[in-house]
Parts: structure tokens; C-alpha cells; sequence
């Protein structure tokens, strides 16, 4: 099967598996917040994101506040996310950036975002795709494995997030590439899991190249 063919086969079963394609970050619609979690979802859960920021938005509720911010006093509230002192300092910095450059909002395009402290091209498709409505893939961990594993990309072994979003992007209509990435990080949760991906059974397990041999006899 044709990758472009893999990825629409892909893209409709999803979408009818998961009807709903939700980014897990509970940021309540502000792409200010959503670049805020983006940034500390580094190495660190969702979860523990969304736990986190309710105390730390009631603390710095905008770019602004957070711009004027002690990264010293930012850390206390993101201890638990990992990485404090640097994800405080880049909260910081990102918020001041988007205050005096920007005035006040969130860039709609990867060049300025780019510019913004402690985003790379991950967050800033997240904020283009979620946000403002652009192609984008998100490659995270779950879309670089799985994609990978199903043999949209890589050749079976995942690669580099660069080269995961590039080859996605061609095989992937613009319009399904943000929603994609949603549901193959709900679909990494709850059936293709790293380490035990439930294949008996998987709604992608007839397309799938790297299927276990043990799970699909």
C-alpha cells in the first residue's frame, strides 16, 4: 500500500475511533496558556501540566504578568514539571517577547514563533494547528513511534521529529495533519502502547508493518 494511501486509510479509521480530537492540555481556548503548556509538557506528563497550571495561572493570568515575573518565583509553581529553572526562564522570556514584539499576541506563522524562548518546531505546529487552524504535525513521542510502527514514515524505525513531520506532511492532507496528531497520541494510550501495543484486535492491525507476529496470528 502507497503511503499516501496508508495515511488516508489511517486518518478515516481514527477519526471514526475518535470522533472527538482533543488536545489533552486543558488550556481553555488561550494560545497564550497553550503555549505555556506546550513548553512544560517537556519530559513531563499531561497530566501533571494540567495539575499544575490552574494555581499558576491564577498567579500570572497573561503574557503581560508573566513578562514582568521573577523566574525564581515561576519555578515554585512548576517545580513538579521537571526542568523548572529552565521552563521558568522560558516562560519568562517567551512572555516577554510576545508582550514588547508582539503586543500581546501569540505569532500565527513558524518563523516568529520559533523566535520565542523554549519553542521549537513541536509546540509551535501545536499552537499553529490547534490555535490558528494550520497544516501541522505534531511530532511527539506517540506520532513518531506510531507512525513509524504503522509505516507511514521511517521505514519502519521512528525518526528524527524533523524528519517525522516532513514525510507526514506529504502523505497527510493539510486539513486532517493537527487533528491526526491528537488521535495517534489517544490511539498510543489506550491500544499501541511502546512497550505492549494490543495488536489482537486493533483497528489498524490489517495495514500495520510492524504488527507483533504473536498478536496477529
Amino acid at each position: 500500500m502507497k503511503k499516501t494511501e496508508l495515511a488516508k486509510t489511517v486518518v478515516n479509521r481514527l477519526k471514526e475511533k475518535y470522533p472527538s480530537a482533543q488536545c489533552a492540555l486543558r488550556y481553555e481556548g488561550d494560545p497564550w496558556r497553550l503555549l505555556v503548556m506546550g513548553r512544560l509538557s517537556a519530559q513531563c506528563t499531561d497530566a501533571r501540566v494540567n495539575v499544575v497550571c490552574p494555581a499558576l495561572f491564577e498567579a500570572y493570568p497573561d503574557a503581560a504578568h508573566m513578562a514582568k515575573a521573577d523566574p525564581g518565583d515561576v519555578g515554585k509553581y512548576i517545580f513538579s514539571c521537571g526542568l523548572y529553572n529552565s521552563k521558568a526562564r522560558d516562560l519568562v522570556g517567551m512572555s516577554a517577547r510576545i508582550t514588547d514584539v508582539y503586543g500581546g499576541k501569540v505569532p500565527d506563522n513558524m518563523k516568529d514563533l520559533l523566535t520565542l524562548p523554549g519553542v521549537g518546531r513541536k509546540i509551535a505546529n501545536l499552537i499553529l494547528g490547534d490555535i490558528y487552524g494550520k497544516p501541522a504535525i505534531v511530532a511527539d513521542t506517540h506520532c513518531i513511534r506510531i507512525a513509524a510502527r504503522l509505516g507511514m514514515c521511517g521505514e519502519g524505525k521512528p525518526l528524527s521529529p524533523e524528519k517525522t513531520e516532513k514525510e507526514l506532511s506529504a502523505v497527510v492532507e493539510p486539513d486532517e495533519q493537527a487533528d491526526l496528531c491528537h488521535r495517534l497520541v489517544m490511539f498510543g494510550r489506550e491500544v499501541c502502547s511502546a512497550r505492549s501495543p494490543r495488536c489482537d484486535g486493533c483497528i489498524l492491525s490489517d495495514v500495520c508493518e510492524n504488527r507483533l507476529d504473536t498478536a496477529s496470528k
